[in-house]
């Protein structure tokens, strides 16, 4: 008879909950420790789909193991809970976002349970938790103070639809990400984090993580360290000068012709007044396009002559000065010095524009196009004959000896945009007094008032509306709350810490807690997170570490990817796609058990694989034969078989190893061979049994538990059972396969002794039935034996 998994799951879910079977005591020091830590979710109103789960089944698996080889475990669980969403919700309804969320967060909740996830639920957190955002605004504060959390003017992108600004990875082909909505640049005062300060504490801490190398290579490509040098041009008949960064300022001799981004702030002050009209639409044309647009290699560049002049510092040439819109006023300077004889970019501006063309090094032909190896130094001064790195070094030294460049190291990473026109976020504690003089809130929380609108006006954000709110008194000086919020990887920025001391209303967490708990051991989610959140979190993190408040440097020691479960058309799992799968449905048909066995055997977890319904009665059949080895088959005795005794050891040793590298299909694989290797025995010693179902138990929680009850008469929970070990002298067989061939040709696979001689191997495979009706009437030439593996009858 099958398991009726209805009825198991309702009972240990309930015993779990009033137990607390999973409620980790974070003061135990007495074990070592062990911190799991999933991507928490945002509560989106769809709640989960069958694809969710699987990161959360594996960091789940790691934890139960660990629980049973004795690890003090820490496995949370919070929520994400400010976003876009719940504020267009509040938008469109007229009702508060934190209703909207709230009841997205009770599904999520009862959803998760439903899975038999072992999280602590007494340490659930929210980010729009006023007790937790409290803490957000606190580490706000601190680097506010150091000058970290700054204003700038600023282009940003702005959507007008959702109006507010939004981040890059916020932007997907040049409209917003959520709702495609048009994106334009705009200049703004904009609060920003200058995470470019840490460029080189973040690219030092990646050689000390445990990550997946690709992972950490787009983290080095987006801080993208460049050694160079600052040059300085100045503009012809006017007092203005712009400086460019080059990593090959040894090239300067080649710069022909300079371009500005759009957006430069000089652009407008230089600009002839024959050129203005041009210059304008140009500026104009640039702002509707994203980044992702401008920056496109495979375009035609295209630019507008600015009608003024730059000199060049190396020789005083004038080069004309362009704007071009694949120069970006966040990256470097926001101006380029253009050497087209070197350069595939530079060349086809400069034949476009019929820009004047050097060669400044040997080796190519700059009249078909531009020579991008390296090569000696000509038309270049001083440095003719030089070869790179000695031109390189000899540059440096004039640039600093004329006053006009140094040496310099930049980061392409940017600054951190850290403002929304949004209501649903957390309020930035800073208020400015009338002259403009900003001032930080230290009464905290500074908690979201209760609007009847939650939409922006006149480009302004939501919260400008509440005017009793924003109007505040600070050391008897009136002032103005600012009415941005902070963008939403804000509270993901150090959420990881708050688990460790939810409740503590006296600090984000105690230092003690901190010291003993972090980093996080094992840290899954998604690889989309890779240039946001996961910098973000590292930057906070070694912030919060320089000024004394962690002890460790770098958040997360381990780091996993788990691969995308698409829908069953191999398609991302959406709404709007039709494809979306929802585990409730599942979990009623066949179980939790089996939804969680069936996602950790459809391939490796970093691999993303499509859905199929029709598979997953497999992984409910194998269940089903568990649970009938156990109430059926009267095999379980308290005795030995030795038969059992190799497939065991080499599954024990298997499984565990393989919960550690997180490669949970092959774990399954080697339990179902195990189980098939039982189910051809009449014994199962009763330790062996015992053994296997905690094996299974970190995959099928509810099933193995009934089992650890029922059938073995166990009190307490087997999550608090000991883990199985193997018995190293018991993983090699006694005996093993030896294959027979007659003249070469496989005939027979005997099992021989592992001590046999060579003379019992030859007589093994000469009396063997089957090799016997190859060999009678024939004459024996010779027996080949090679021990450990084969025998070779060699006849006429």
């Amino acid at each position: 008879m099958d398991f009726d998994h209805k009825k198991i799951e309702e009972k240990w879910r309930k015993y779990w909950e009033e137990n607390k079977t999973f409620k980790t005591d974070v003061w135990d020091f007495s074990k070592p420790k062990f911190y799991s830590l999933d991507m928490f979710p945002y509560p989106s109103g769809q709640g989960l789909h069958v694809g969710h789960p699987e990161g959360y089944t594996a960091s789940d698996i790691v934890c139960r193991m660990k629980k049973m080889q004795g690890y003090n475990v820490l496995h949370p669980m919070g929520f994400d809970a400010f976003g876009l969403p719940a504020e267009q919700y509040a938008i469109k309804t007229g009702n508060h976002p934190g209703d909207f969320t709230n009841k997205n967060i009770d599904t999520f909740v009862s959803q998760l349970k439903l899975l038999g996830f072992s999280f602590d639920w007494d340490r659930q957190i929210s980010t729009a938790d006023p007790s937790f955002y409290k803490w957000t605004q606190w580490i706000f504060n601190e680097l506010f103070k150091e000058g970290l959390a700054k204003q700038v003017d600023m282009p940003v992108n702005w959507c007008e639809e959702l109006g507010t600004v939004l981040a890059n990875d916020e932007i997907v082909n040049g409209v917003s990400e959520r709702g495609g909505y048009p994106v334009v640049k705009k200049n703004m005062k904009q609060w920003v984090m200058d995470i470019p300060k840490y460029a080189e504490k973040l690219l030092e801490g990646l050689d000390t993580i445990d990550w997946p190398e690709s992972t950490k290579e787009m983290q080095r490509n987006w801080i993208g360290k460049s050694e160079g040098a600052y040059v300085d041009f100045k503009v012809k008949d006017t007092d203005y000068k712009f400086t460019v960064f080059t990593t090959r300022c040894d090239t300067l001799f080649g710069a022909t012709f300079s371009v500005m981004s759009p957006e430069h702030e000089l652009v407008q002050k230089i600009m002839s007044e024959d050129c203005k009209e041009d210059v304008l639409a140009y500026i104009e044309a640039c702002s509707k396009k994203s980044e992702q647009e401008r920056t496109d290699t495979s375009k035609e560049k295209t630019g507008v002559f600015t009608g003024a002049y730059a000199i060049n510092p190396v020789n005083g040439k004038e080069i004309p000065i362009y704007i071009a819109d694949y120069v970006l006023a966040g990256y470097g300077t926001g101006a380029i010095m253009a050497v087209p004889a070197h350069d595939d970019r530079d060349y086809a501006f400069a034949k476009k524009y019929n820009l004047e063309i050097i060669e400044v090094l040997k080796g190519g032909d700059v009249t078909k196009e531009a020579y991008t190896e390296d090569g000696i130094h000509v038309n270049s001064g001083f440095l003719d004959g030089m070869d790179k790195k000695t031109a390189i070094e000899t540059m440096w030294k004039w640039l600093e000896d004329n006053g006009c460049g140094k040496k310099a190291t930049t980061y392409r990473m940017r600054e951190w945009v850290f403002a929304r026109q949004r209501y649903w976020g957390e309020p930035v504690p800073v208020a400015f007094y009338d002259d403009g003089t900003p001032v930080a809130i230290n009464d905290l929380p500074v908690t979201l008032p209760v609007l009847d609108d939650y939409k922006g006006k006149n480009g302004k954000a939501p919260l400008d509306n509440a005017t009793e709110w924003k109007n505040i008194t600070i050391n008897g000086r009136h002032a103005t709350r600012e009415v941005n919020t902070m963008p939403g990887s804000a509270g993901s920025s150090w959420y990881f810490l708050r688990y460790i001391d939810p409740q503590n209303d006296n600090a984000f967490a105690d230092k003690k807690l901190l010291e003993h708990w972090m980093p996080v051991d094992l840290y899954i989610g998604g690889s989309e997170h890779a240039v946001g959140h996961l910098l973000y979190s590292r930057f906070w993190n070694h912030f919060l570490y320089d000024k004394g408040y962690t002890t460790t440097k770098e958040p997360f020691k381990k780091l996993c990817h788990q691969g995308m479960i698409l829908g069953e058309n191999g398609e991302k799992m959406s709404k709007s796609r039709g494809n979306v799968i929802n585990p409730n449905d599942i979990i009623d048909e066949v179980g939790a058990d089996t939804l969680r066995l069936y996602e950790m055997f459809m391939g490796a977890l970093q691999d993303s694989k499509p859905w199929n319904t029709k598979a997953i009665g497999g992984s409910r059949g194998f269940l089903d034969r568990v649970w009938r080895l156990y109430t059926e088959q009267n095999k379980i005795k308290n005795e030995e078989n030795k038969n059992l005794d190799l497939v065991f050891n080499q599954t024990v040793k298997k499984v565990t190893e393989d919960y550690e590298k997180l490669s949970f299909n092959t774990a399954i694989s080697q339990m179902m061979i195990f189980i098939n290797a039982v189910y051809k025995e009449e014994v199962f010693p009763q330790s062996m049994a015992e053994d296997f179902i905690k094996l299974l138990n970190p995959i099928c929680p509810f099933i193995t538990e009934e089992l650890w009850q029922q059938v073995f008469n166990h009190n307490e929970s087997i999550a608090n059972a000991q883990w199985p070990k193997y018995d190293e002298t018991k993983l090699v067989s006694d005996t093993y396969t030896l294959v027979c061939s007659v003249n070469g040709k496989v005939r027979d696979k005997l099992e021989a002794s592992q001590n046999a001689s060579e003379d019992e191997l030859k007589a093994l495979a000469l009396n063997s039935e089957k090799i016997k009706p190859w060999i009678e009437g024939h004459d024996v030439v010779k027996v080949i034996v090679v021990p450990k593996r084969m025998v070779n009858i060699v006849i006429k």
